[in-house]
């Protein structure tokens, strides 16, 4: 296993465009870390500069207290799995994953005892003799995890590895990836856009934007407490609903009109006044029970998905929506009534960093 630090971390690409911004990360002794953040926000390339396939700008990389910033790629010790599987077509899936280890003059014996334990942890057994294109796209995935796997490096790196599958497949193998990280207590680094992947696979979970880390907390902490507004929005699904106002007093007065009483929820003068933010997520929309009196909206779609439905609605010029229960009745055009759950308030700063502050 092996314990990763990354300080000062900067990527520059010629023409002054910076990738990777003063990236600070310790990632402990088998510890599964996730980078999310959308697309050019730096994830693949912190990946490729730890694996030593992109040189570095600035700062310093340590794999097991070692300083790697000039080590070769194969004196890392790391294996990468990428979003291609990046499978040798003309061989079958044994010599696809004893390919690496006859490269390094492994003993034959030390070979075999490796591919027949990483085939069976990831059921690809009766798929040794066959080529990958004889093989589905998850197999394929099984296939790449075991190479990496047989290696028994210190780190595993994956880039988007999931991305190329169907929707049913990659909940397939998320769980098999969590399971992989149980048995193996192996460092892990995992890249992904997908905000579903990081929460459930990252123990904790870096979040990127622009090539800058934005927050590094645990998947609960990131979405019940997001430092800033970004944050706020890129994690949970459907987004948080954001809007925009004003702090007086007590009160968050909203731009398009109306007042919700923040006294009760909030510790008094705890909060500036001035421009601000108010964000609240779906769920903590309620239409019924107890809570900090909204408005009266107007449903103007509403998605039934099965186990719930979302009810889309405006709200003093901003696009809202709200988790309704599985079994509503609402229909476009019906009215609601919303109140706010008192503890789920996000209050952030109305400037363009959008800091926290509740």
């Amino acid at each position: 296993m092996a314990n990763v630090v990354l300080r000062q971390l900067a990527k520059t690409y010629p023409g002054g465009v910076q990738a990777v911004r003063d990236v600070n990360l310790e990632i402990a002794d088998g510890e599964f870390v996730v980078l999310v953040g959308p697309s050019g926000s730096g994830k693949t390339t912190i990946l490729r500069m730890i694996a030593g396939l992109e040189d570095i700008s600035a700062g310093e990389i340590q794999i097991s207290g070692q300083r790697v910033n000039d080590v070769a790629p194969a004196g890392r010790d790391v294996a990468m799995v990428f979003q291609n599987h990046a499978l040798y077509p003309h061989l079958s899936v044994r010599q696809n994953l004893t390919f690496g280890l006859t490269v390094r003059r492994t003993p034959k014996v030390e070979i075999e005892r490796r591919i027949h334990e990483a085939a069976r942890m990831l059921a690809i057994e009766h798929l040794l003799d066959r080529r990958p294109r004889e093989l589905s796209g998850g197999e394929r995935q099984r296939v790449a995890l075991g190479r990496a796997i047989v290696r028994k490096p210190k780190m595993f790196l994956f880039d988007e590895p999931l991305s190329n599958l169907d929707a049913a497949l990659r909940v397939q193998m998320r769980a098999e990836l969590a399971r992989l990280h149980q048995r193996l207590k192996t460092t892990i680094l995992y890249v992904t856009h997908d905000q579903a992947e990081a929460m459930t696979l990252g123990q904790r979970i870096v979040v990127m934007d622009r090539g800058i880390v934005r927050q590094i907390d645990t998947p609960l902490n990131l979405y019940r407490r997001p430092t800033n507004r970004f944050v706020g929005a890129f994690i949970g699904s459907p987004a948080m609903n954001f809007l925009a106002g004003e702090i007086s007093g007590g009160d968050f007065r909203l731009t398009g009109g109306g007042t919700i009483r923040l006294d009760c929820a909030l510790a008094a003068g705890a909060i500036p006044p001035g421009p601000a933010t108010l964000g609240v997520r779906p769920e903590d929309l309620l239409t019924a029970g107890v809570g900090l009196p909204l408005a009266s909206v107007t449903l103007d779609v509403v998605e039934h998905l099965g186990h719930e439905a979302m009810g889309h609605f405006d709200l003093a010029g901003n696009r809202c929506v709200a988790r309704l229960a599985c079994d509503t009745a609402a229909q476009p055009g019906d009215q609601l009534t919303l109140a706010i759950r008192p503890t789920a308030l996000h209050l952030f700063a109305g400037d363009s960093a959008g800091r926290r502050l509740n």
